[in-house]
């Protein structure tokens, strides 16, 4: 591996905006490698993928059959990224709403800490550009929901833009994560919270989606609903603990 560092990218259909990103990623200082997680995009996604990982070291790819849903997609990316070696390991969307430029802002947190949160409400700190007022309201209510039923305190819970030092991953029982939609983020950080690992929040601007459309389904929302109340009354994993 050409760094002990990794982003972890999820796909499906995002041929309009996966070079960019790519070379977005690949231009941050901190020297992060990739990995683009595709789930057999019908518009050549993986395929474009394939051919930027013939010539670059620092690009994988790990293709996938079908439509999987976005937890399994990330679990599926933590646990290569862990077989290789990887140290840091960082998720986001691959549709620019997440700024590359701020994965250098949440790679220096984790010196300190064992996971950061890319936080778009930090502090009270609205930070969302071109959303709908519905999506806002929707996003905000949901993280009042969770904090409310789970008891944690952090700003931003849902957020899907994040980074690890791979201990926290393998504490928390990857093989045993329930959820796969959106809610994927909740339980995630639920285990590591509950493992009591240091977790801190780094306020991001979050945008709207520049290509394509959202993958937010009826189901995926009633799941984020029910998921909560399951992590606060349901049977938990006995995962590591936080060390360092």
């Amino acid at each position: 591996m050409s760094g002990r560092s990794v982003v972890v990218i999820p796909t499906y259909n995002e041929r309009e905006n996966i070079l960019q990103m790519l070379d977005a990623v690949l231009s941050q200082p901190c020297g992060l490698d990739v990995l683009i997680v595709d789930d057999n995009s019908p518009d050549g996604t993986g395929n474009l993928v394939a051919e930027i990982c013939a010539g670059n070291a620092r690009v994988q790819l790990l293709r996938r059959e079908g439509l999987r849903g976005l937890g399994l997609s990330y679990l599926d990316g933590f646990k290569k990224a862990i077989d290789d070696g990887y140290k840091l390991i960082f998720e986001m969307d691959a549709d620019f709403s997440h700024d590359p430029a701020s994965l250098s802002a949440l790679f220096s947190a984790l010196e300190s800490h064992d996971m950061v949160l890319g936080s778009r409400y930090c502090k009270g700190r609205v930070s969302v550009l071109n959303w709908p007022v519905h999506r806002l309201i929707m996003s905000m209510f949901g993280g009042s929901y969770v904090r409310a039923i789970t008891g944690m305190k952090y700003y931003d819970p849902t957020s899907g833009f994040r980074g690890f030092h791979s201990r926290v991953l393998s504490a928390i029982g990857l093989d045993t994560i329930r959820s796969n939609g959106y809610c994927f983020q909740v339980e995630v950080l639920y285990r590591a919270h509950k493992c009591g690992f240091d977790i801190h929040e780094e306020s991001i601007v979050f945008t709207e989606r520049r290509e394509g459309q959202s993958k937010m389904s009826r189901r995926i929302v009633l799941e984020a609903a029910l998921m909560p109340w399951r992590l606060k009354f349901g049977r938990q994993h006995r995962g590591g603990s936080r060390v360092r």
